[in-house]
């Protein structure tokens, strides 16, 4: 169905991880649960810290905490489709980043569904907002950077190579001010507090 974000292609995307959809995905009417979507941001979104920013997921003194996603339904996708989950990055701040997520049936240039993924990282412990790891911060810069090249993943996966495309969006989380997300590597705006019992 025709909406925001409904003409989102391939080529708008850096960074693109295949995910093959699951039996259990499916639900009574035959394509895939519409919660089940933001599992794949997660996975997307956990596998590019672990392999592209060296994230231990059960050590790190630092983590990431969801505050804010969003998606939009386009097509209907249902097992046994392998998804391309694809991301760029719309905002880089000092101790959070907001990712920009299509999700194409292998195969499609059109994306089946679209949305945003807006992590804080805050010390393990504490759960107080902290700057972005310096591997990880490495890793985001690249794909975020303006140039050609597709981050090293996609090169592994054989995927197609994206042209680089900077998303612009607003946020709101708590009383924070909407201020235009606009990657700025100089002059990172300030970051939005994680909510109370948002999951990782």
């Amino acid at each position: 169905m025709a909406g925001e974000g409904a003409d989102e292609i391939r080529a708008n995307y850096r960074h693109f991880l295949a995910i093959p959809t699951r039996w259990a995905d499916n639900d009574v009417y035959g394509h895939v649960n519409n919660v089940v979507y933001y599992e794949y941001f997660d996975t997307l979104v956990n596998r590019f810290y672990i392999d592209e920013g060296g994230l231990d997921i059960h050590a790190a003194p630092v983590i990431g905490l969801v505050v804010e996603t969003l998606c939009r339904y386009h097509q209907p996708l249902a097992y046994p489709d392998t998804i391309d989950a694809g991301m760029r990055i719309a905002r880089l701040g000092t101790s959070s980043v907001r990712y920009e997520i299509g999700l194409f049936r292998q195969g499609d240039e059109a994306a089946a569904a679209t949305g945003h993924f807006i992590h804080v990282f805050v010390d393990r412990a504490s759960r107080k907002p902290t700057p972005i790891p310096p591997r990880i911060r490495a890793a985001l810069e690249r794909l975020a950077a303006d140039k050609k090249e597709p981050s090293p993943a996609c090169s592994r996966r054989g995927l197609a190579t994206p042209a680089a495309t900077a998303g612009e969006g607003r946020v709101r989380v708590r009383d924070h001010k909407p201020e235009p997300l606009v990657f700025s590597p100089s002059s990172p705006h300030p970051d939005p507090l994680p909510h109370a019992g948002e999951g990782e």
